[in-house]
């Protein structure tokens, strides 16, 4: 028997290949969940006819399993986007309020660090400008894994925090703002027209981690697109060509997100640094005084208890929110 056509060309075995192992793992999670579900019916029947109540706790813990793995496959089924199953790269950029706005960027970059750590997904930092006083001016991720960009793409907007400053010595509340860029990481033969003459390339000194050879020689770099003003940079690798490769990789993925953007006819800036990252323009508040709750402007979804919500437990926004626009 002949072997299919697509056998023939590499890259789009590696697709199917990818795919069928997709499906397989769908479908065993459908059978663990059948399996689940009939189990929990013996033990119903079985309570019922031997009229024991011991295990009504048991019978109430399973059913909340069922229902929170039940939930979560039909949101993966919503995931049907054609960059939804790529790995997703995520810029968080502080806004308006200084010292506050950076140390809420930082608070942000560790609840997606948390998050990905609850999903299984591993993340590598490209790119991380801290302040020498406190917080972060901006950081850029990858986050690995299946459907990474499908549930980040949720988190983009600006994100808006109300507390009682900890730089502010009269304990006032203070309002701040940062902002969250999400793209999909492209694949390598995916390839976009990018003329030379719209670059602006620019080379300085890496502020991260990475040894003296970071610290001495111009390894970072910083790439602006002159037609859209979009801004990416790199420092994360030891050499120039390795981090202005992957800025390339994620400008492109911008452009690809511009362009999908523009078809829909979405007026937003994906530059990773919104035009104004200030009051007005959120999509989520998080409140920490005078009583705590973090709101979902776009859904009204709500959550009192904050400290989980910064841990990472963020999947009832972004669960609401791909049901919503699915």
């Amino acid at each position: 028997m002949a072997k299919p056509d697509f056998w023939n060309d590499p890259k789009e075995a590696k697709k199917v290949a990818q795919d069928v192992k997709e499906y397989k793992e769908k479908l065993k999670r459908y059978n663990d969940l059948n399996t689940q579900i009939e189990d929990v019916e013996v033990l119903i029947e079985l309570s019922y006819e031997e009229n024991d109540n011991s295990v009504f706790e048991e019978i109430q813990n399973s059913i909340k399993t069922i229902e929170k793995e039940l939930e979560s496959l039909r949101i993966d089924t919503l995931l049907n986007g054609e960059y939804d199953k790529n790995n997703a790269i995520l810029s968080i950029n502080s806004g308006a309020g200084g010292l506050e706005a950076q140390d809420w960027a930082e608070m942000l970059l560790r609840m997606y660090r948390r998050w990905c750590e609850k999903k299984g997904y591993a993340v590598e930092t490209l790119d991380i400008l801290p302040d020498p006083e406190a917080g972060i001016k901006s950081a850029t991720l990858l986050v690995k894994g299946l459907n990474a960009y499908g549930y980040l793409k949720a988190e983009k907007g600006v994100h808006r925090l109300v507390r009682i400053s900890p730089f502010d010595s009269s304990g006032r509340r203070h309002t701040s703002f940062a902002s969250v860029d999400v793209s999909p990481e492209l694949d390598d033969d995916i390839d976009i027209e990018i003329s030379p003459s719209d670059l602006r390339i620019d080379t300085y000194r890496a502020s991260g981690a990475g040894g003296q050879h970071v610290n001495k020689t111009e390894s970072a770099v910083r790439i602006t697109h002159i037609p859209t003003g979009i801004v990416v940079q790199c420092q994360n690798e030891r050499s120039q060509h390795s981090n202005r490769a992957t800025a390339m990789k994620i400008l492109k993925a911008k452009l690809i997100e511009l362009k999908r953007m523009e078809q829909q006819e979405k007026i937003e800036d994906l530059q990773g640094e919104y035009s104004q990252i200030a009051w007005g323009s959120q999509i989520r508040s998080y409140i920490f005084h005078p009583y705590n709750l973090v709101k979902d402007h776009r859904t009204n979804t709500e959550v009192g208890n904050t400290q989980a919500v910064m841990d990472g437990d963020i999947d009832i926004f972004i669960n609401e929110y791909l049901k919503q626009n699915n």
